[in-house]
């Protein structure tokens, strides 16, 4: 009898055992808790590991990459190892992070920005040579700074011939893949607008301080501009309060464009003092869970799109949407069911469902 109690036993803490040790993933945020942007995606993040069982911890490194390398060399070193580590090429720290994880057995997955081409060929990025890499998810980001400055021209309307478009512009890092995207996507609307003539790009390191002092001088020297691209919100709304206190009035003598559904954001959208805002990649590090937890049990992720995806989630957001976004965001509450979008048991043609649409649905 004891014998048979004994395997009963065993056979339910073979059950048990692997579902009670939830995933522990920790992500390594590059921002600071204060900026809008990365607080919602730690947000989102958090939703989407408490509705699939998941153990999270998220460590800020506010803006500095030595501060990224100490957690993961932390993390990874310790004794205390997550299952997966989620982190960002920001300022171009993956290569160290790939030789931090060697032999730690810990999964490597990164979002928003992946290995550049030319890291992957230094550093010889295959598959096979670093195994606990499983992939990385990023927004489309040379789209979105087309987009914006498309739709920025279209809201501005046509020009009599030889009359010129004035735009000023701000992007973010020099170092940073998804702000040299963007930039990238500014140049090419550009080449389709000659009749838009830019006068200047500065580098506002994502911050609102910076891009106001130099929105102070910028709008002195270019008095007649009458667009502003901006690669995040919290520069656009830097250069806006700057604006203002020239005397100007946002949404009327100038259109200004962003990138980010931060509450401040959505809310000048509403009031009309932004003109053109994208957003939806705050979503980004809770998908990356989704297929995290697919890996976990045993989904070949790989199947479904592909180990390095990038998904078209940066796109125009309309006043409808604002509402829903900023409703969303103040209640904490996403609605999404994070188990339906499981690529567990599905055929081969099936995609991760990852948009902003699933979002607003």
């Amino acid at each position: 009898m004891l014998k048979f109690l004994y395997g009963v036993l065993l056979t339910l803490g073979m059950v048990v055992g692997p579902c009670a040790q939830a995933a522990s993933v920790l992500f390594l945020n590059p921002g600071t808790p204060a900026e809008a942007f990365w607080a919602s995606y730690s947000q989102f993040m958090q939703a989407a590991a408490t509705d699939l069982g998941m153990d999270l911890r998220i460590q800020y490194s506010d803006r500095v990459s030595e501060n990224t390398i100490r957690q993961a060399r932390e993390a990874l070193q310790g004794d205390h190892r997550p299952d997966y580590l989620v982190f960002v090429n920001e300022q171009y720290i993956a290569p160290e992070i790939l030789r931090l994880a060697k032999g730690s057995g810990v999964k490597l997955f990164m979002v928003n920005n992946a290995l550049t081409a030319d890291q992957m060929k230094l550093i010889g990025a295959r598959p096979d040579k670093y195994p606990d890499l499983l992939g990385s998810l990023v927004p489309n980001d040379e789209e979105g700074g087309y987009l914006m400055l498309k739709e920025l021209i279209r809201q501005h309307g046509p020009v009599a011939p030889g009359q010129t478009i004035e735009l000023l512009a701000f992007s973010g890092l020099k170092i940073t893949p998804s702000a040299q995207y963007r930039e990238k996507g500014l140049r090419r609307a550009l080449a389709e607008h000659p009749e838009v003539r830019l006068r200047q790009l500065v580098y506002g390191g994502w911050t609102r301080q910076r891009a106001y002092e130099q929105a102070r001088l910028l709008f002195k020297r270019y008095p007649q501009t009458s667009l502003v691209w901006a690669a995040n919100d919290e520069m656009a709304l830097g250069v806006m309060q700057a604006y203002v206190e020239a005397g100007g009035v946002p949404g009327k003598g100038v259109l200004f464009g962003a990138i980010n559904n931060s509450p401040a954001a959505l809310q000048a959208l509403l009031d009309r003092r932004l003109s053109v805002l994208l957003g939806g990649h705050f979503t980004l590090g809770g998908w990356a869970l989704v297929q995290l937890h697919d890996y976990d049990e045993g989904v070949d992720i790989s199947q479904y799109g592909g180990r390095d995806r990038q998904i078209p989630l940066l796109q125009l957001i309309d006043r409808a949407q604002a509402r829903r976004l900023l409703a969303m965001g103040a209640t904490q509450d996403f609605g999404v069911d994070f188990h339906k979008l499981s690529a567990k048991g599905r055929p081969a043609s099936w995609r991760y469902p990852f948009t902003l649409q699933t979002l607003m649905h």
